[in-house]
């Protein structure tokens, strides 16, 4: 299928073709099939290759569908699955993320939060940039792969000033695919993808994306949840999240399935060092293979800042 131009519906980016899906977008959004964080590889056909589904193994074609099933369900209720997840302190981690990123502090930024479809990471950077340095220019593009995410974005963004400014814009678009004709080389200057990246089929060639799409000196930063290293704190972590966690998802959302998949997903996630090592095959460079160099640990390794420059 021959890739088209991105479209503007309702004051929506939205990018259709091979990457994407064509949608029509209701004036109120209320039926929005635009398509997170948080995104996936699509395949032509059986390819043979394998990934992994949290804890089951399953066909490298399936797995976008799977994880689109999981965030279609727990959209509405993101926020929430969050709090579940890191005891609530999920906010205190993504506020952390982007104080150490300081967006504005040397000018307006161009930047692309991928697996980013509520928004609350392009919330936060153009929030620090106007309260920090008076910066009113830098802009933030939304990249996810799933409808439902998107729309929880941008009904919260029709909250703020931002709402129907140059500053945010929502597109619909595949992390390890974005279409060449919306997301040029050398573009941004700053790539953010916040706890998306372990729910993608080949983290590889979302990096490499990454890669392409960031102008030379610009950063990449991901906020991931991660390993704890200390034992104590490594069982208890373990205990809460394989027995509370799924119970909250039940009690919560009615939907224990999901929410067991994403614990499950934390566990398969590469280790701090061998996921900054990926960093670096991508072409970037990093600080030194230790927390406090290639990675910033959180509470201990449950979530860890790992950033990287591109040479």
């Amino acid at each position: 299928m021959q890739k088209q131009e991105p479209k503007l519906l309702n004051g929506v980016k939205v990018l259709l073709g091979e990457a994407t899906r064509s949608i029509r977008l209701p004036r109120k959004l209320s039926a929005c099939r635009l398509i997170h964080n948080h995104s996936v590889l699509r395949s032509s056909g059986p390819s043979g290759r394998t990934t992994s589904f949290g804890f089951r193994t399953v066909p490298e074609e399936s797995k976008e569908s799977l994880v689109k099933g999981v965030f279609d369900s727990v959209a509405s209720k993101y926020d929430l699955m969050n709090d579940a997840s890191s005891l609530g302190v999920h906010r205190l981690w993504k506020d952390s993320f982007v104080d150490t990123l300081k967006p504005g502090r040397k000018g307006p930024l161009r930047c692309i939060d991928v697996a980013g479809g509520t928004g609350d990471i392009a919330l936060r950077i153009l929030d620090h940039a106007r309260e920090n340095y008076a910066d009113r220019e830098t802009t933030v593009e939304i990249v996810d792969i799933n409808a439902q995410m998107l729309k929880e974005g941008f009904t919260r963004f029709k909250k703020t000033m931002y709402h129907n400014t140059p500053q945010v814009s929502f597109h619909e678009a595949n992390a390890q695919e974005l279409p060449a004709s919306q997301f040029k080389n050398d573009s941004y200057d700053l790539y953010t993808i916040t706890f998306g990246i372990r729910n993608c089929t080949s983290i590889p060639a979302v990096l490499s994306e990454a890669y392409r799409v960031l102008k030379p000196g610009a950063t990449f930063a991901c906020l991931e949840f991660s390993k704890v290293n200390n034992p104590l704190l490594s069982t208890l972590y373990d205990q809460y999240s394989f027995t509370v966690i799924p119970l909250l998802g039940t009690i919560l959302a009615g939907d224990r399935d999901s929410y067991q998949y994403l614990v499950e997903s934390i566990r398969k996630f590469p280790s701090q060092p061998e996921f900054a090592q990926m960093i670096r095959d991508a072409g970037f460079t990093t600080g030194g293979n230790f927390d406090g160099g290639a990675w910033t640990d959180l509470w201990g390794g449950i979530a860890s800042i790992h950033t990287g420059v591109k040479i």
